[in-house]
């Protein structure tokens, strides 16, 4: 069963059991968690959001629809998604190009990440960093655009 502060804001019905998710968070309906994972204080996820099982998502983040998570993801604090690629007030995408991260990746506190991405397994987003293209398996990208400086070894 899932251990939800009661001053969170839970719509979904559809959280792993060990799963925690702490004050002032909102889950939309829809939204999908698996177990024994920690949504820390202040973040928001959006309907169509599915999230793997063990994953760390610290506060100030925000996952908006089309947001795909693997099991065993680190997301560092005020880390920002995306997923509109040409955003204009009032206009209203039918789909969206959410972020896919992929099993044991680590993004980085305030790192931006840009719609339709993907970053590959085991890789580490630094803090800070704008990713604008896919980032592949056991990659470490810093910087603005991001650029690889080096393979982690599995």
């Amino acid at each position: 069963m899932p251990i939800i502060h009661p001053l969170a804001d839970v719509a979904s019905i559809d959280i792993g059991p060990g799963t925690r998710i702490w004050q002032f968070s909102v889950v939309l309906e829809g939204a999908k968690i698996g177990p024994e994972c920690n949504i820390c204080a202040h973040t928001f996820i959006e309907d169509d959001v599915v999230i793997g099982a063990r994953v760390t998502i610290k506060s100030g983040v925000y996952l908006w629809n089309g947001t795909r998570i693997e099991d065993q993801v680190f997301i560092g604090p005020n880390a920002t998604f995306t997923n509109d690629p040409f955003p204009r007030s009032k206009a209203h995408l039918e789909t969206f190009k959410g972020v896919t991260i992929k099993q044991g990746a680590s993004i980085g506190a305030n790192a931006t990440l840009l719609p339709g991405i993907t970053i590959g397994a085991h890789s580490m987003i630094g803090a800070g960093a704008v990713v604008t293209q896919d980032v592949p398996e056991n990659a470490v990208v810093v910087g603005n655009p991001a650029k690889i400086i080096r393979h982690l070894k599995q």
